[in-house]
């Protein structure tokens, strides 16, 4: 045992030279969620760019269901040979952990590259919804149940309904879809009552007038909807950012991770890419793996807490 993790090490610290040939094939980034939502959007926006600077295709491959936890767990259990990625997100790669009593995989199975893009959520109701504004959400709220579509169980978009329930001290029904599109094509079909989302993939809708937005989960209003509160501001003191970004199977050489982030922070560094990300309401990333690591430990670290609290607990 020894003498093999003795062997992992020397593999991981090799210089960038013995990888010289790399990558010889097409990349795969598996994205643990539904086509559509912000995860998804990340990795497309990424991978014709990166493709292009590492010289080789890049295939984004939508891997759904458990919270994220099954494409999550596919990456983790991928030869840590550079050509699997995840682009993970908050809910599998952090609140996960501490909400599910059991995972196929562990904190140690994953190994940080860089994040790509953080952003606020957004509570939206439908352009049809006679409610106003969220004091109004919560009166209706107290005269019946509301249904409210959420993007996966642990997801932030979950976790921000479960903690905007016990702020605002209301009930609703949690209605769980495997991802952003499906929750809120839910939305669009007026078959909830509202949803808390990821801003990028409700923005769209925000814009063209499908969605009417109520308030939003940073600490700060967005330059994108600057008619937008605060929840704090409208009276529900939360305050939530999500984050997506890249992840290699743990054992995936040193030089290949900082080969990524390279191709990564470059791309997003891009004025079109920042363009990009500015229009979805995100701030892009960059971390060093080293950083993002940090980063990552962190946030297991302060969702802990806030599951605790909220007396959560999944099988």
């Amino acid at each position: 045992m020894i003498f093999r993790r003795c062997m992992l090490v020397a593999l991981t610290t090799l210089p960038l030279a013995t990888w010289a040939a790399w990558p010889e094939r097409p990349i795969t980034i598996v994205v643990p969620a539904a086509a559509g939502g912000t995860t998804d959007i990340a990795a497309r926006v990424l991978a014709e760019k990166m493709g292009k600077d590492l010289g080789t295709p890049i295939v984004v491959e939508n891997k759904g269901g458990g919270g994220g936890s099954i494409g999550t767990a596919q990456v983790a259990r991928a030869k840590p040979d550079g050509y699997t990625v995840l682009m993970g997100n908050i809910g599998p790669v952090a609140i996960n952990f501490s909400l599910y009593k059991q995972l196929s995989y562990k904190e140690s199975d994953l190994r940080g590259i860089t994040n790509v893009i953080s952003v606020p959520n957004i509570l939206v109701v439908h352009a049809d919804s006679p409610v106003r504004n969220v004091k109004e959400l919560v009166s209706l709220a107290k005269t019946r149940r509301l249904n409210v579509s959420t993007s996966g169980v642990g997801q932030s978009p979950h976790m921000s309904s479960e903690m905007f329930r016990q702020k605002a001290g209301i009930d609703v029904t949690l209605v769980p879809f495997p991802g952003a599109a499906p929750a809120v094509t839910a939305l669009l079909g007026q078959q909830v009552d509202f949803m808390i989302d990821n801003l990028p993939s409700s923005m769209p809708h925000i814009k063209a007038g499908k969605f009417r937005a109520l308030s939003i989960t940073s600490g700060a209003r967005s330059a994108q909807l600057p008619d937008v509160p605060t929840m704090t501001e409208a009276g529900v003191p939360m305050q939530v950012t999500a984050w997506f970004g890249l992840l290699a199977p743990a054992g995936t050489p040193d030089a290949l991770v900082d080969r990524l982030q390279q191709s990564a922070r470059k791309v997003m560094q891009t004025p079109e890419v920042r363009q990009r990300f500015a229009e979805l309401g995100g701030v892009p990333g960059g971390e060093t793996p080293a950083e993002y690591d940090a980063f990552i430990a962190q946030e297991r670290k302060s969702w802990a807490q806030i599951v605790k609290a909220a007396g959560l607990s999944l099988e």
